[in-house]
């Protein structure tokens, strides 16, 4: 009966913490909203994305956290990427959260840096497509366009950011602590 009881604590305490950082996600992407969407994009809640370095709950909180701001980014008019962008962002990032989780353990200089890529690279490439299809009308040179300015926003957010984040929850042990 005792170890029951301690799964479904395990189970709770795995889904809050879900939970939390798909909302976290919505609430710092939908607070600023004119720097989150668009063609040049510097999505803060992006930082978020080396969670999954910590714990593998993130993988689905942030991909819940990027559906429900793209959907609330789309009914707002913020979000210029489109419809599809509530699927295929979202997919992205559930993604780019596994692949993030998957390079956890490889470390330049005591840093995941290698974790901080997909997010860059994945993103760059679907959401450049989006953009490039909704707003600009696809060429070859429009994608790459695209790609090119997500990326850039991306790299700030997720390896500038992202690495920032990841030394103050490592270096002062909250992460310990929150992510037990």
């Amino acid at each position: 009966m005792e170890l029951n009881m301690n799964q479904q604590r395990k189970s709770l305490r795995k889904l809050a913490e879900g939970g939390l950082i798909a909302a976290l996600y919505t609430a710092l992407t939908l607070s600023i909203p004119v720097a989150s969407f668009g063609l040049t994009q510097l999505r803060v809640a992006e930082a978020l994305t080396i969670l999954p370095i910590f714990t593998p709950t993130a993988i689905p909180g942030l991909a819940v956290g990027c559906m429900v701001s793209n959907l609330f980014g789309l009914a707002m008019g913020a979000n210029i990427a489109g419809a599809w962008d509530v699927l295929f962002g979202s997919l992205a990032t559930l993604l780019a959260a596994w692949m993030t989780y998957s390079l956890r353990k490889f470390r330049i200089k005591k840093l995941p840096v290698l974790a901080t890529l997909p997010p860059i690279i994945i993103n760059a490439a679907v959401i450049g497509l989006e953009l490039a299809v909704n707003i600009m009308g696809f060429t070859w040179l429009n994608y790459l366009t695209a790609a090119l300015y997500v990326a850039a926003g991306q790299f700030v957010a997720c390896c500038v950011f992202g690495l920032v984040l990841y030394s103050a929850l490592n270096r002062s042990g909250a992460a310990r602590g929150i992510f037990k």
